[in-house]
């Protein structure tokens, strides 16, 4: 089966609801589909469901996150914060339960800590947020007083590592801040938990494919972060629901239930600006010079793992922006790779007006 970088395009971008905005009330259906939102930065992860997603109040993910519990906040493939719908917490836990880089002798001596305090620490984070929500100064003095000093400390580190292994256990999410303070709960005692699937990884990995188009087992393995024999168990065991499919004269993989949709895409027409750290931009990092209109990846995918805002047109990664207020004026900055149309120009500054209510847009380039 061959199919073309554009095909690939074009299907993504519907799959990512980059093509037509979606109704508010799809909101919590397209967090699903992309495979919750990117919350490392949290203005991003609003950002994210906004470049889909119309008529959403400004309180959107603040509300859904800490009143009406319908999405969670914790720290999901690859280490990295998200934002997951609440409903599906049960099946992406069980995925991260898998996880087991943090019990190896090489984790624990360079986190200078031993398996018997580690697994003190778990216990003693499941039993401290056991119907409360604490901040991490308050879990942290409640983990020393369960435990002991030593242990206690460690929670008090800002990077959260020591947390993280509590977070993929299920153990842990974040629960509503106090002021600038973050702070945790127990997924039980936050949310209906639910009972997991016994072939999680699985299911996330047929998500995956969902709003990733192609991948090969390396792909998969970064974005789920294990290594890539790990990733190529996974994709044994998904069988014939994957299937081998040629890109660009490259070996790709594909769900098989997706291949006719990919080879029948038809290209996009439209323009968004996505924010830092968009899924359709961390979905392509590994073939992104394929989706890129002119410029080269490094201008997107930038050191320390940082990745720009991105002018996505028609499906394809066309130049990056970034925006500065002041007072009550935002000024946007776009940088586009090529010479846009004097129509795409109109559609960049309807997208500004879209996202910011009093606006200017400077060129560069």
């Amino acid at each position: 089966m061959s199919l073309t970088w554009g095909q690939v395009a074009a299907w993504r971008t519907r799959a990512h609801s980059l093509d037509v905005r979606r109704p508010a009330e799809d909101a919590l259906d397209v967090v699903a589909e992309l495979c919750g939102l990117h919350a490392q930065l949290m203005s991003s992860a609003d950002a994210t469901l906004r470049a889909r997603v119309d008529g959403l109040p400004p309180d959107f993910v603040d509300n859904a996150l800490w009143t009406d519990r319908t999405l969670v906040k914790t720290w999901s493939m690859r280490g990295t914060l998200h934002l997951l719908p609440a409903r599906e917490y049960a099946l992406w836990q069980a995925g991260f339960a898998t996880y087991g880089h943090y019990l190896k002798p090489v984790w624990l001596r360079n986190f200078h800590i031993t398996a018997e305090e580690l697994q003190a620490l778990l216990d003693g984070v499941s039993d401290a947020l056991e119907g409360r929500v604490l901040t991490r100064a308050e879990l942290a003095d409640e983990v020393a007083r369960r435990t002991s000093p030593h242990i206690g400390e460690k929670l008090r580190e800002s990077w959260g590592a020591y947390l993280k292994p509590a977070s993929f256990q299920g153990r842990l999410v974040f629960g509503p801040g106090d002021g600038q303070l973050v702070a945790f709960t127990r997924p039980d005692t936050w949310i209906e938990v639910g009972e997991p699937p016994s072939d999680a990884v699985e299911q996330v990995a047929l998500r995956f494919f969902g709003q990733q188009g192609v991948a090969t087992r390396e792909e998969f393995a970064r974005w789920w972060g294990v290594k890539p024999p790990d990733g190529g168990r996974v994709f044994k065991a998904l069988g014939d629901r994957i299937t081998p499919v040629d890109v660009g004269g490259e070996p790709y993989w594909a769900r098989t239930d997706l291949v006719a949709a990919l080879r029948e895409a038809e290209p996009v027409v439209g323009v968004r600006l996505l924010p830092a750290f968009d899924q359709y931009v961390v979905a392509a990092t590994r073939h992104a010079a394929h989706l890129l209109d002119g410029g080269s990846p490094e201008r997107v995918y930038r050191p320390q793992g940082w990745l720009s805002p991105v002018l996505l047109v028609d499906g394809r990664m066309a130049g990056v922006w970034s925006q500065e207020r002041k007072g009550r004026r935002t000024t946007v900055t776009v940088e586009p790779f090529r010479s846009l149309t004097a129509k795409e120009r109109r559609a960049v500054l309807a997208e500004v007006t879209r996202t910011a209510e009093s606006a200017e847009v400077a060129w560069v380039g």
